[in-house]
């Protein structure tokens, strides 16, 4: 807010629209409709790991109230705050092309206000607050989802074991926490362990934001579809809250997942990283195929749906 505050004296259209458009193309869309495409990934992350809410249903007062209260609001929070910071950045000096080349765009853009002095750097280490709160938002979700995932067979059950006192998923917080020093390791000096190809070095966060992206459409387009799938087959079951949009925002939804998928693979800088995540999905699926399919422990919430009648008339006649 405080930026927004001081970069609305400072904005111009001009600036927000220096970028030297490439031949053919206008200033609005310097890099034509392949660079839409190319930073589709990069504008997925404003709204990355909002899915993640649900985990937090355990230490909610009221679930059915709390959780999809706090989806909207947590949406039309990111929705108005990326937009004006992606807008104002982008218009104060040294406008979009500086700002696009910047590693601290909110800095750079700081910087630019108020100069180089105490109160930009006051506020950009402030700014580190919210990257901060993703960190430990995303730790938490990883925790949960991999201790839930082990408990139900999914991955090896040792993963589940909690802390003897605090219950917390330790051992999944731990075995996350290696996976993402690895992984992120790898990207940073693999070129110069193995002296040829291109893994990125120097690209690390940028990398790994395709490669979480990449999960999460993944998982956005299974959301949509089993969603499109319960509400065709269980239309009388309990729903303590019923999306708004249905089943044509729940189809939207997943054609932009797909889309977002296929136009990951556009940027060979980030293809390697890609195929990391492939190769992991192949794996863990041979994992399941051969090992954890026959030894799977079902939730309460499997057991139910799997008892659910399918036609609406039965499902109608089971809820009375």
């Amino acid at each position: 807010c405080v930026f927004w505050a001081v970069a609305i004296p400072n904005f111009s259209w001009d600036l927000a629209f220096n970028i030297e458009p490439e031949f053919g193309n206008s200033t609005f869309l310097p890099f034509g409709w392949s660079g839409v495409a190319l930073a589709i990934p990069f504008a997925i992350w404003f709204y990355l790991a909002i899915e993640q809410v649900p985990f937090a249903s355990e230490e909610s007062v009221n679930p059915k109230r709390d959780i999809p209260k706090a989806m909207i609001w947590g949406i039309l929070a990111l929705i108005v705050a990326s937009a004006l910071t992606l807008v104002l950045g982008s218009g104060v000096a040294p406008g979009a092309a500086g700002i696009g080349d910047s590693e601290e765009p909110l800095h750079l853009a700081f910087e630019t206000i108020l100069g180089d002095g105490f109160g930009t750097a006051l506020l950009s280490v402030l700014a580190l607050a919210g990257l901060v709160a993703s960190f430990n938002a995303i730790i938490y979700a990883y925790g949960r989802n991999i201790h839930s995932l082990s408990r139900a067979g999914y991955f090896p059950q040792w993963i589940s074991k909690t802390h003897q006192s605090r219950k917390t998923p330790q051992v999944a917080l731990l075995v996350g926490a290696i996976v993402g020093y690895v992984v992120a390791i790898l990207i940073e000096f693999g070129d110069e362990w193995l002296s040829a190809g291109q893994l990125g070095g120097g690209q690390v966060g940028a990398m790994l934001l395709n490669m979480a992206v990449f999960g999460a459409v993944i998982t956005y387009v299974a959301q949509m579809l089993a969603f499109v799938v319960l509400r065709w087959r269980y239309p009388a079951m309990t729903r303590p809250y019923t999306s708004a949009l249905g089943v044509a925002g729940a189809t939207t939804a997943g054609l932009i997942g797909m889309v977002a998928f296929v136009l990951l693979f556009l940027n060979p800088d980030f293809r390697l990283g890609l195929y990391g995540c492939v190769t992991c999905i192949i794996i863990g699926a041979l994992y399941f195929a051969l090992h954890s399919r026959s030894r799977l422990v079902r939730s309460p919430e499997e057991e139910f749906a799997l008892d659910l009648p399918r036609s609406s008339k039965d499902g109608h006649a089971a809820s009375g």
